[in-house]
């Protein structure tokens, strides 16, 4: 058979039987797995399977090769059309080119939504589900400025910044893709099921490579992040301690030869810490969109300012021009949370006076109220 059998397409359902039989071969690699289809071709290894002496695979492996339990296969794909999914196979037009870049690609997904999205310019945006609310906002601009740009936003639909990142996307009316841990007709967390909605109400996907039915475990979630950062050209983190699951995402996208991009924060900051070893490792330090779109050679359309942001300079600039950048009780309200005692200590003014004023510096726009103190925002 030609050795580029593997991308040709056949029947759809057809195509997905024999690939989720591949997929249950027990303990064999999944680039064993497709060098068998490479041989052997995907329906004759199957239909006319090759004698055991002509393949290196144990026993067990070959009574699934000859015997496939077609049966819950057949239950699989009901499964998934049940809910409302479509399973796209390794040499299914749809399947995302990216992904069969990396060394273990899923055999088959199991998706949700627009699949055309899947093979569309992607940039991953992950970071902590235990995030500050700056990190947030920044997850929710970033996301939102790419989308305008007509690049397709990836995440995990984890708590904290992923549901920032998608939320980003759904605001800009645009596409965004979730990368589970579940099986499709699973929403995990389980407030999330509205997000998971508007994903696919704005032309999203959501994707897995777990079975119908499959709840959340704890192993899921790396396996989960391959998928993430294959599907993109590169991946940005938004706050990551050093033992965040976003870091696995980050050395997945590094073996993949996919960019990194890192958001700096306060030193003190133990979210950020993640962030900053990645600056240190070589990931690309990121204040701006336009550092990200610059270095993937992305599209820059609908009137993107790629000189970092002028507006926003003047804008701020206006803001010094009026005497409020050395305002002491600006000057006291960092970038990150700061509390109210915090800003006591360093403008020296009493409380009430504070307070006062810092209500006044909120209905000017230039800091926000948030859990914890204030932030400054311009």
């Amino acid at each position: 058979m030609p050795i580029n059998e593997i991308d040709q397409p056949i029947n759809h359902d057809n195509h997905a039987r024999y690939w989720l039989a591949l997929k249950f071969i027990p303990r064999l690699s999944i680039q064993n797995k497709l060098e068998l289809v490479k041989s052997f071709g995907l329906m004759k290894l199957f239909s006319s399977p090759p004698d055991k002496a002509s393949v290196t695979i144990t026993e067990k492996q070959y009574q699934a090769l000859i015997s496939p339990d077609w049966q819950r296969i057949e239950d699989i794909i009901e499964a998934t059309k049940s809910c409302g999914g479509v399973i796209v196979s390794y040499s299914d037009g749809a399947y995302p080119s990216l992904l069969k870049q990396i060394y273990d690609p899923p055999l088959v997904l199991f998706t949700k939504g627009n699949v055309q999205c899947l093979n569309a310019a992607q940039v991953a945006i992950v970071g902590s589900r235990n995030s500050s609310a700056h990190a947030r906002e920044a997850a929710f601009d970033f996301s939102h400025y790419l989308a305008n740009q007509g690049v397709v936003i990836t995440s995990g639909l984890a708590l904290g910044i992923d549901a920032s990142a998608h939320k980003g996307v759904i605001a800009a009316n645009e596409k965004t893709i979730a990368v589970v841990a579940t099986g499709i007709d699973k929403v995990y967390p389980s407030r999330h099921k509205k997000l998971s909605q508007d994903i696919i109400a704005n032309k999203g996907c959501i994707v897995s490579e777990f079975l119908p039915g499959t709840e959340p475990k704890p192993g899921h979630f790396p396996k989960r992040n391959r998928i993430i950062s294959g599907l993109s050209q590169g991946v940005l983190v938004v706050e990551a301690t050093i033992k965040s699951g976003s870091l696995i995402t980050a050395r997945c996208a590094l073996e993949q030869n996919r960019e990194v991009f890192a958001l700096p924060s306060n030193i003190n900051n133990p979210q950020a810490k993640g962030c900053h070893w990645l600056i240190k490792q070589g990931a690309k330090l990121v204040d701006d969109v336009a550092d990200i779109i610059e270095e993937l050679k992305l599209p820059a359309d609908n009137g993107l300012n790629l000189n970092r942001n002028k507006d926003k300079d003047k804008e701020s600039k206006k803001t010094c021009e009026q005497g409020l950048c050395n305002d002491p009780m600006l000057a006291s309200v960092g970038y990150e949370i700061t509390p109210v005692d915090t800003v006591v200590s360093r403008s020296k003014l009493p409380i009430d006076v504070v307070l006062t004023r810092l209500t006044m510096l909120e209905l000017k726009g230039l800091v926000t109220a948030v859990p914890g103190g204030y932030l400054r925002v311009k």
